[in-house]
């Protein structure tokens, strides 16, 4: 399976609940009618503090994350060509100034089971030090980080979406590193703010952070609220 990530910033002087408005009502729908699509997630930013990072941030300034989940790329590719792909773009200038792109690996590496309780999501996008290539990356990410957040307590779930393309501008020819500089995001649910603050000054995620400074550049986090459309 492939998600395709749109990184969303909201067209100037739009207030947010009208970019809010927008993508749920008029956007969502649209976009819903993508052929080959199997499943459609909006994450609105509700926050965009560093908690819990001692990481430089990156310029990334978002107000949302949309996923779409296909079979492959080609299915992704063949959506994009679509009449109602076509559709969808033409109504992004009503309610966002920008979209970056990116084709992402699922990996899941703690199963998210969030029972019946409340719970919070942050989703963090990724950039590797200058210096590690792609494949270090990929090697360092999703499996030796990620053997240490499997220790971590009190995590309802945790999933690496490994960056294997970009898109900017032109939504079927890939864009260069340069322009959409994300390697992976990651999707992290906690029970709430308290008990991530708990963990976050643990040993396990300092020494799990100490790990992070060998191939990480920029960590950018983002609280967010998620609706699933399709």
């Amino acid at each position: 399976m492939i998600s395709r990530f749109g990184l969303l910033k909201r067209t100037p002087n739009l207030p947010p609940e009208d970019f809010d408005r927008h993508w749920r009502t008029t956007h969502g729908p649209l976009a819903a009618k993508l052929p080959g699509l199997r499943a459609y997630h909006q994450h609105l930013v509700v926050n965009k503090e560093q908690f819990g990072i001692d990481h430089a941030r990156g310029p990334w300034d978002l107000d949302g994350f949309s996923e779409l989940h296909f079979d492959d790329l080609p299915s992704m590719m063949s959506a994009v060509s679509s009449p109602h792909f076509a559709a969808a773009l033409q109504d992004e200038p009503e309610f966002v100034k920008d979209v970056h792109l990116v084709a992402c690996e699922k990996h899941v590496v703690v199963p998210v089971e969030l029972g019946k309780g409340p719970f919070v999501k942050r989703m963090t996008m990724l950039k590797r030090l200058p210096g590690i290539s792609a494949d270090r990356f990929r090697q360092e990410w999703l499996t030796v980080h990620a053997s240490w957040v499997r220790q971590w307590p009190n995590v309802l779930g945790y999933v690496q979406n490994l960056v294997i393309d970009r898109y900017h501008g032109d939504r079927s020819e890939s864009a260069s590193y340069e322009d959409v500089p994300v390697d992976g995001i990651v999707e992290f649910w906690f029970r709430d703010r308290q008990q991530a603050a708990e963990l976050y000054a643990s040993e396990i995620v300092a020494r799990t952070q100490q790990h992070a400074l060998v191939f990480l550049d920029e960590i950018t986090p983002f609280f967010v609220e998620t609706r699933q459309i399709v």
